[in-house]
């Protein structure tokens, strides 16, 4: 048997033309060289198989490569490759850091290839920082990784970063196709597209499953080989499901999953894939997003033709109930149960065969005027007496009939039944009483000031703080603790007829205002003048004179009697 070379060694790239879908990168790269403006140090990072170590294998031999040697040559003395997976301890790089003194035998350069660098230790990273940073003229340092978070910044500071970017499907698939030629496969363009897919931005994996379906199938490449040795669910099961979908067709719906389940597929697979499908459809209805369909041409043909059968609105309600799904598979129970229920859903959108008509009409009214005909009412005489009577109830039903009649078809609306039934007093300790009650209250205050002729005798500030004090110990003993203590805070001060109060919080005031009502009828029958009024501020700074602490307190009864700190000195007392 001969030796067989995988398609990703086989086929990798020799010159920075050949590197695909890092355009950007490359041209950097070859301008930099042409125009001797290369960084000693460079980091290359990206996705794996996007080309990180390949670009810097042309680059070493680019360097390296001048009139006075053949382009061909690999230079394979003044290039060292360096796993840092297995190499990542401080001796490594001290040894490293040793070769770096010694110039190159041919070419101009030595340049060392540190691959996954993120795998070195915190030591050889810092073993390695002064090297990185002043290396010698003939040394150039190439790093790659697919982490770069994970690379101290200090060695970030040191480095030229070039991002690699995923391969698009479409650069995927295009060389896929060259690879196909060159092995003389007949393939598919929809088989090299699910390939593309399945490898997920990454060349290597997509030779890799080329390698691999070429085995399975031969040199015919087909689309269903490609699904069934990848086993993928093909387009086809989606555009079946869909059209059992649109057409509300349940039972062959929930048969054709069991199918899928059958072929040895997840319930999550196939509604994830359903979601996207739609995603896809509604790409599809509007000619701007086209673009956004990655599938091969055959396949974008069917998109299209699919999309004219289904509304807008049916395409979102449908993802909306598809993605509600793929978020509940993991937690469900029963997760086929789930699925069966979300495509039942789907099923139902448009389906309107148990719908009912709101109106109560046998006929509707359009018909009569299609037909030309005009409705003439008749009203039916009340039923004397329609009162059913029975011993456990005590209702009376009045029903009213219309009947409509016109050339022998009648429409009859439905008896509008109303129910008299003997109204209950609400009790005294529902909310609805107590709110009837406050209103009641308020309606009084409203009558009382509205009225002409009431008195308005002048009072003095003392007259009102005595009454003040009087309403306060009359709510103390009808155990209105509360109230009367907000009552207490602050000394009330009189100004014309408004009484004005201070509160520490808005907590208090919010209280005193919902009370306030028996308040001032207590103060104008008092003292005789209807033109009181209350007006409330609140200060926050008043809060924070309250004594909380026992130092606080301790200061507050000093400020009263200054012999407490006579008392506490004499007997030696502490706090």
């Amino acid at each position: 048997m001969e030796h067989f070379v995988v398609s990703a060694r086989k086929y990798r790239p020799q010159t920075f033309k050949d590197v695909v879908g890092q355009q950007a990168i490359t041209n950097t790269l070859l301008n930099a060289i042409e125009n001797n403006h290369l960084a000693q140090a460079l980091l290359f990072t990206g996705p794996r198989g996007v080309g990180k170590t390949t670009c810097a294998r042309i680059l070493a031999k680019m360097i390296n490569s001048d009139e006075a040697h053949n382009n061909d040559e690999d230079f394979a003395f003044n290039i060292f490759e360096l796993d840092a997976a297995s190499n990542n301890s401080v001796d490594d790089i001290r040894s490293l850091t040793d070769q770096v003194r010694i110039p190159p035998q041919v070419g101009k350069y030595k340049v060392y290839i540190i691959d996954e660098v993120h795998m070195l230790s915190q030591a050889a990273f810092n073993a390695f920082l002064k090297t990185l940073e002043e290396p010698p003229k003939h040394c150039i340092f190439i790093l790659a990784t697919t982490e770069k978070h994970k690379i101290i910044p200090t060695i970030l500071s040191r480095c030229q970063i070039f991002d690699f970017k995923r391969i698009t499907v479409k650069d995927a698939k295009d060389y896929l196709k060259f690879i196909a030629e060159q092995q003389n496969v007949i393939a598919e363009d929809d088989a090299l597209h699910i390939i593309a897919q399945k490898a997920d931005g990454a060349m290597r994996d997509a030779l890799s499953i080329f390698d691999r379906v070429v085995s399975f199938s031969g040199k015919n490449l087909t689309r269903l080989a490609v699904t069934e040795n990848l086993n993928v669910l093909d387009y086809e099961t989606y555009f079946k499901s869909t059209d059992l979908i649109i057409e509300n067709k349940i039972p062959e719906l929930l048969i054709q999953f069991n199918t899928t389940l059958a072929k040895g597929f997840d319930g999550h697979h196939y509604i994830t894939g359903l979601a996207s499908h739609f995603r896809d459809l509604l790409v599809c209805k509007t000619p701007q997003t086209i673009e956004l369909l990655e599938v091969g041409e055959q396949t974008r043909q069917k998109y299209l033709e699919q999309s004219q059968k289904v509304s807008q609105e049916f395409l979102l309600q449908a993802i909306n109930l598809a993605n509600d799904c793929d978020l509940k598979y993991k937690t469900s129970k029963n997760q086929r149960l789930l699925v069966e229920l979300c495509i039942m859903q789907l099923a139902s959108i448009t389906f309107d065969g148990e719908k009912k008509n709101s109106k109560y009409y046998i006929i509707p009214p359009s018909y009569f005027v299609k037909k030309g005909i005009t409705p003439i009412p008749v009203i039916k005489p009340k039923v004397s007496d329609p009162i059913v009577t029975q011993e456990e109830h005590t209702e009376t039903i009045q029903i009213e009939e219309e009947i409509i009649i016109s050339e022998n078809i009648a429409l009859i609306e439905p008896p509008k039944i109303i129910l008299n039934r003997e109204k209950k007093s609400p009790s005294g300790l529902s909310l609805k009483s107590i709110k009837a009650k406050k209103e009641h209250q308020i309606k009084q205050m409203e009558v009382i000031i509205d009225e002409e002729n009431l008195p308005t005798e002048a009072f003095t500030e003392k007259e009102l703080i005595e009454v003040w004090n009087d309403y306060t110990k009359k709510l103390k003993n009808s155990g209105k603790h509360n109230l009367a203590s907000i009552l207490s805070i602050d000394i009330p001060k009189l100004k014309d007829a408004t009484v004005y109060l201070e509160f520490p919080n808005e907590t208090n005031k919010i209280e005193l205002e919902r009370q306030q009502f028996e308040l001032l009828s207590y103060l104008r029958k008092s003292l005789n003048n209807f033109d009181i009024s209350i007006s409330i501020t609140v200060n926050e700074v008043l809060e924070k004179k309250y004594a909380y602490t026992s130092i606080e307190k301790y200061n507050k009864l000093k400020e009263k009697n200054s012999n407490i700190e006579l008392l506490k000195k004499t007997f030696g007392l502490d706090v």
